[in-house]
């Protein structure tokens, strides 16, 4: 053992033995806690999966089998293993039949067509649709019944303007 290593607990220790077995000489000291971390938290979710398997068998203690269930559980839902390379060719093979979209030609980086980009608009204005108001004749008994400060509850025979969306896109300004 190296120096400092019998005031290691237990485990660090086992850690710090698995790094060297592996090759790995040289690592910062955090290392190793960080291992302990990654593994005490393995071993809590996979003993509470086992529990929660072993009340559900009804059973009044955990066994290997709870163990061995839960551990698998992890396996599946945690490591995944990649498709076979036959399966990965194939949908290379297929997207490779799709060709590039081609380049716009111009001064600096050059770009995609702008339908296949994010720099098109993706806003738009509204801007207030101006109707002509319609002419009315006032006979005289309209007048006398005109208040001269009419409300807002009054004013509901004036036009209402109903906005219009409108979109362009942003012009390329010289530097």
């Amino acid at each position: 053992m190296a120096e400092g290593d019998e005031d290691l607990p237990r485990d660090a220790k086992i850690v710090k033995s698995l790094l060297k077995s592996m090759g790995v000489e040289a690592y910062e000291p955090r290392v190793i806690h960080r291992f302990l971390e990654l593994w005490y938290r393995y071993v809590v979710d996979v003993l509470t999966d086992a529990q929660v398997y072993s009340e559900h068998a009804g059973k009044a203690a955990i066994d290997t089998g709870d163990v061995k269930l839960a551990i698998q559980s992890k396996v599946n839902f945690s490591f995944s293993q990649p498709p076979p390379r036959e399966v990965l060719l194939e949908l290379a093979r297929n997207r490779n039949k799709i060709p590039l979209p081609g380049t716009i030609a111009g001064a600096g980086i050059p770009l995609p067509p702008e339908q296949d980009t994010l720099i098109s608009p993706n806003y738009q204005l509204a801007i207030p649709k101006k109707q002509p108001s319609p002419t009315v004749e006032e006979t005289e008994e309209d007048e006398e019944l005109v208040d001269p400060n009419p409300s807002q509850e009054q004013r509901t025979d004036m036009p209402q303007h109903t906005p219009q969306r409108v979109s362009f896109p942003l012009m390329n300004r010289p530097k």
